[in-house]
């Protein structure tokens, strides 16, 4: 991560603003990552339809390091395509190879765009998207390509399409100088009752309707990785160290935090992952109370939850899954 400074990134937003429209004209459909009226919930509701469609061979993987290493050479051409204001490129230019400050030492990386500048999001984009106009022609043979940033799948009717396509993939890339994460790329088959992929926060996986016994749909909750960045971030909220201030503030912090996590979350099938998440919140909260009160243990603080009508204002995940979403068998 790289935060500019707070000028650079008034400045950056005010370029970004005005570079934004001039770019999405290329961007492709198959991009859903940092720019206006695309969100990941369109992504997976592109990929819930794919499946329903019967592409279930999917290419599971993402760009190794791509904003550690993104060349800039490459990248101030594929600006060019768009722009030939100088004074616009040379300031471009010159926010990549400002220096970082780590620690006590200051850096001058010769790739790579920082994460947390601004207009990162939009070079991205700007520059990934000459591998979805290179793929195009050959995930339309052999697939559907849909990315967010640098993360991506590849949906296909077979494996044999599944492996042309990662193969291509792997050929694209190697053309812009970067190359696939190859630790985290598999081949998978969505099946019933067999794990499957993890995609923007969620697994996504072929599981047996109740309802309808005998037909299946695809099913998405809270990846094992989404919970364990949850479960952290609750617990670094409920952090002795806040004891001295007041629990109303402390829940309402934690509030904010909940709503948007399970806002994210609640159009998945995750009720039983929110009913885990409430508990351990419970947890972490009836704690917190016991050492307010210099008690040990959750006892003493879930009785004081449990003495307050509504817990004392806490956020309940559970009952929000779904609202306004139907989920299709398959």
């Amino acid at each position: 991560m790289g935060i500019p400074a707070l000028r650079d990134r008034i400045v950056e937003t005010a370029v970004k603003l005005v570079l934004e429209p001039i770019f999405e004209a290329d961007f492709l459909e198959c991009s859903y990552g940092y720019w206006p009226k695309r969100s990941a919930q369109q992504a997976l509701d592109r990929l819930r339809a794919e499946v329903r469609r019967g592409r279930r061979w999917v290419v599971d993987t993402d760009i190794k390091s791509f904003f550690d290493v993104l060349d800039h050479q490459r990248l101030m051409a594929c600006l060019r395509e768009r722009l030939s204001d100088r004074r616009i490129l040379k300031l471009l230019r010159g926010w990549l190879k400002a220096g970082v400050l780590e620690g006590q030492t200051l850096l001058h990386p010769e790739v790579g765009t920082p994460q947390g500048a601004i207009v990162s999001p939009l070079l991205a984009n700007v520059f990934l998207t000459h591998l979805d106009r290179a793929g195009e022609t050959d995930h339309k043979a052999k697939g559907v390509l849909l990315r967010f940033a640098d993360d991506l799948v590849i949906l296909c009717w077979t494996r044999a399409e599944a492996e042309a396509a990662l193969q291509t993939l792997r050929q694209l890339l190697a053309a812009l100088g970067l190359e696939i994460a190859e630790a985290k790329t598999r081949i998978v088959q969505l099946q019933s009752e067999v794990p499957g992929i993890d995609f923007l926060g969620f697994h996504h996986r072929i599981v047996q309707s109740f309802r309808y016994p005998g037909r299946y749909f695809l099913a998405q909750w809270p990846s094992d990785k989404a919970m364990s960045t949850a479960r952290a971030r609750i617990r670094e909220l409920t952090d002795r160290r806040w004891l001295l201030r007041p629990v109303s503030e402390v829940i309402q912090t934690m509030n904010r935090f909940l709503r948007g996590w399970g806002g994210y979350f609640r159009r998945g099938n995750s009720t039983r992952h929110f009913h885990d998440m409430d508990a351990y919140v419970l947890e972490r909260v009836s704690r917190f109370l016991s050492k307010k009160h210099g008690r040990a243990g959750q006892r003493y603080g879930g009785y004081l939850l449990g003495r307050s009508r509504n817990h004392m204002g806490l956020c309940r995940l559970v009952g929000t899954v779904g609202r306004g979403r139907i989920v299709h068998a398959v």
